[in-house]
């Protein structure tokens, strides 16, 4: 059996386990220390730290304090892994606990976090999953199952203080192009919050002062949101500190790709089961700047889609040059638009997209003016047909579910 190196206890505050961390910075110390060839299990609280409730209420979505987050376990340091290398990372399992068979979903509030879609969903609301063995469905979202795809949302490792600078930097020099933009163009360091595992004293004052937070991805990897990272995947990581600085958590039972909502996958607590290897001097061989990773040979076979097309003009008809972001938005707006035919809310059918294990793809990015994204949303899902016919949708979904929703306040 593989030792359990972070064990954490949901009953308490994410802030009293030293495992855990919530920033990145080159000084917090290793958690434990482990040699190339070496398998381990670690436990992970859920992104926020149990700031979430199974109920039906979206309050603590609204409420969220996003200062916080993500709540990491590590990091675990490899024995001989040097700046330079790459430390090679097979996901070997991963699940929920026993006692925790569920995960939740949201969208925040614009003022505090928003999503990709916030224009359309500007107040917080939450769907609740029940995980049964390798599916899941939701109270709130009816006449979908789906299997899950469970993966790390957030995996990486720490970065050199001469990184960390060039994020703060970079990071700081886009905020202040519009400080005052809701939501923020970046979050920047917040030593309030911060928890720093063991790092105690003046140094952690220091380190929670310039602390990068954990919201974005970055070149270590970090918070990617990548579905496809699931048991039976290798990453390779780029090391950047002696030791490399292994962390992970945001668990995902299921995602779509883009995690669209922001809180946009099916969030939950749980386990996974690493095993880690090196590559000396493995950037500079391969010419890595970035993570790569090789997919799993084991996933969800959904081989029947809707696909909708998405280019780069805008809800108001705005023109965008070859912009896939906006294509990305449109595809996702005309494939809510088609579930509502069929019974669902607007909300509900942004969840599911945030939920399901959708595909998105960049479709095109050289036809002027106009870029194209497609999202495949999989039929097998639903347990009535969404395929268009010339008898026209059917409403299938019954009237009165829809997802909780908590207005903002004052």
């Amino acid at each position: 059996m593989a030792e359990t190196i972070v064990k954490i206890d949901l009953s308490k505050s994410a802030y009293e386990n030293e495992n855990i961390h919530n920033r990145w910075h080159p000084d917090i110390p290793m958690i434990a220390t482990v040699k190339p060839g070496d398998d381990f299990i670690m436990e992970c609280y859920d992104w926020t730290g149990g700031q979430i409730k199974n109920n039906d209420s979206a309050d603590d979505v609204r409420d969220v304090d996003l200062t916080q987050v993500h709540f990491l376990s590590g990091p675990v340091g490899v024995q001989g892994a040097e700046p330079g290398d790459l430390l090679e990372v097979d996901i070997l399992d991963i699940g929920a606990f026993k006692e925790s068979q569920w995960g939740f979903n949201g969208f925040f509030s614009k003022q505090n976090g928003g999503g990709f879609l916030t224009e359309h969903f500007p107040e917080a609301q939450k769907s609740i999953w029940d995980f049964n063995g390798m599916f899941t469905k939701s109270r709130h979202i009816p006449n979908v199952e789906f299997a899950g795809m469970i993966h790390p949302g957030l995996i990486g490792c720490l970065p050199s203080k001469e990184m960390l600078d060039e994020w703060n930097r970079r990071e700081k020099e886009l905020y202040d192009t519009e400080p005052d933009r809701v939501p923020g163009l970046a979050n920047l360091p917040y030593a309030e919050t911060a928890h720093l595992g063991k790092l105690a004293g003046d140094a952690a004052k220091q380190a929670a002062a310039e602390g990068a937070r954990t919201v974005p991805p970055r070149e270590h990897g970090g918070n990617c949101d990548i579905k496809d990272l699931s048991r039976g995947s290798k990453v390779y990581f780029p090391v950047y500190v002696k030791g490399g600085g292994l962390s992970v958590g945001d668990l995902h039972f299921s995602q779509g790709d883009g995690e669209i909502t922001f809180c946009g996958a099916i969030e939950m607590a749980g386990w996974i089961h690493l095993r880690v290897n090196l590559i000396k001097d493995g950037m500079a061989k391969y010419g890595i700047k970035n993570p790569i990773f090789k997919p799993s040979t084991i996933k969800p076979r959904y081989e029947d889609y809707v696909i909708f097309e998405g280019i780069s003009v805008d809800e108001q008809g705005k023109q965008h040059y070859l912009d896939v972001q906006v294509a990305y938005r449109q595809a996702c707006l005309n494939a809510i638009e088609y579930l509502t035919k069929f019974g669902y809310t607007p909300a509900q059918g942004y969840a599911l997209l945030g939920c399901a294990p959708v595909e998105g793809h960049i479709s095109g990015v050289v036809d002027v003016p106009n870029a194209c994204a497609t999202l495949w949303l999989p039929t097998e899902i639903f347990d009535f047909d969404i395929n268009p016919t010339a008898e026209g949708p059917t409403k299938k979904v019954k009237p009165g579910t829809d997802v909780p929703l908590s207005p903002d306040k004052g």
